[in-house]
């Protein structure tokens, strides 16, 4: 027979919320001490930083600081949208990110179902130390590799970089691509390409290594050959870590890496090379003092970014697929 509660008997739901909380607290504490580090850092260097938010609806003055320039509603945005540099960068950054997305998912993808079929294991390894190697070079030095291989030859007679001396030996002239406004996207992505792509297979990889062997000794069975498992075993199984990485990926389609644009390009490509984090850093801290207008265009370029995630989370969310919430 079930025990009846006694009338004198207090529950842990009966306490008060502050007594349940310093309880749990007690008996959870070092738990929660493994985890402060990292809420104090969020706290400082994320959340503390977006008081700095309101300099897009202030007039700033350095020396009335952030809290006394005067507040000017929405001008910094009416500004940002009377400037033609403004949509250039936009569109720029746009056009760059989308082939970045497409180009890296897709070739990501294609290097992980590669990589997994080799069945030699130690010219695997090899492949993957080459291909994860790039990703360990800042963008300072691989830039400087990238131009020292695209070198234009000079007047004092220096040869250029290799694809010159490959061009000149079947015939060609040499093209100065760095300079090309039509080459520098290409260039970019090519680059990131190269520098990226490896460090990405390692989470395709870890996904791929999930799926049960089982899957593929019963298709083996059944006369399956190792596209066919790859097409109805493998990308199906990694679908998930598919959509996850995608939908990462386009949080940043209105942002861009500052660093390898910066290093890669000049005033020649600024027609299809300038994108909006150089544009907002030469109308900020590289020279102009627009730090009102800057801060307006960050909060825009990240406000589409999240409605960019949640609408694309919303989209595979009905594909029967999980995304990131």
């Amino acid at each position: 027979m079930k025990k009846t509660q006694t009338a004198g008997a207090v529950t842990l739901e009966s306490l008060p919320w502050y007594v349940r909380f310093f309880r749990y607290m007690r008996r959870y504490w070092f738990l929660y001490l493994l985890v402060l580090p990292g809420l104090v850092f969020l706290f400082v260097f994320d959340y503390g930083p977006m008081y700095g938010i309101q300099l897009a609806f202030k007039d700033y003055h350095a020396n009335l600081g952030i809290w006394g320039s005067p507040w000017v509603g929405l001008e910094n945005f009416k500004t940002m949208v009377n400037d033609a540099n403004f949509w250039r960068a936009f569109k720029n950054t746009v056009i760059i990110n989308c082939y970045m997305i497409f180009f890296s998912t897709v070739f990501t993808i294609f290097l992980s179902l590669m990589l997994n079929e080799m069945r030699l294991k130690r010219l695997k390894s090899v492949v993957q130390t080459a291909t994860y190697l790039p990703y360990f070079l800042s963008w300072v030095i691989f830039s400087g590799l990238v131009q020292v291989f695209l070198e234009y030859p000079s007047s004092t007679g220096e040869v250029g970089g290799v694809l010159n001396q490959l061009l000149v030996m079947m015939g060609h002239d040499p093209i100065n691509f760095l300079t090309q406004p039509d080459m520098f996207r290409t260039i970019v992505v090519v680059s990131d390409l190269i520098k990226s792509s490896g460090y990405g297979t390692i989470v395709y990889l870890a996904s791929m290594a999930t799926i049960n062997p089982s899957l593929y000794e019963a298709a083996k069975m059944d006369g399956a050959n190792r596209g066919d498992m790859m097409w109805h075993i493998t990308l199906p199984a990694i679908k998930p870590t598919i959509v996850i990485l995608l939908i990462l990926n386009l949080a940043g389609l209105f942002s861009s890496n500052f660093d390898q644009i910066y290093n890669l390009y000049n005033n020649y490509v600024l027609s299809t090379g300038d994108v909006m984090s150089t544009y907002l850093y030469r109308i900020s801290l590289g020279g102009g003092t627009q730090f009102e207008v800057s801060t307006a265009i960050s909060l825009v370029s990240q406000l589409l970014g999240l409605v960019v995630v949640l609408a694309t989370n919303k989209i595979v969310s009905k594909m029967d697929v999980m995304g990131i919430f």
